[in-house]
């Protein structure tokens, strides 16, 4: 190869492409925007706030009726619990659900 195709072929292999630094710039923009838009929405409420100033605890289902159940048969229930209350609900203690037995 003669002198001056060498010093042509060093120069382009030195000068890198402007592409990599434009995405990085691009995503990191990106992400930025995200969080921006992620963290400045407001915490709205799920349900109709009922209790100013103490958290409050609505069930969706206050009586499950199960029919006849067999001794060592496994019954499943799923309850919807929502805080109604302003301020934040805490359990300090793991909640119970009393069972009785219907007539």
């Amino acid at each position: 190869m003669s002198q001056t195709k060498f010093k042509n072929h060093a120069r382009r292999r030195k000068q890198k492409s402007p592409w990599p630094m434009v995405v990085l710039l691009a995503g990191g923009l990106l992400f930025i925007l995200g969080a921006f838009f992620a963290f400045s929405q407001s915490a709205k409420p799920n349900a109709k706030i009922e209790v100013l100033g103490s958290p409050g605890l609505r069930v969706d289902k206050e009586n499950v009726d199960l029919g006849n159940v067999k001794i060592g048969q496994t019954v499943n229930v799923s309850f919807q619990l929502t805080n109604v209350g302003d301020q934040t609900l805490r359990f300090t203690e793991a909640p119970t659900i009393e069972i009785k037995e219907g007539c």
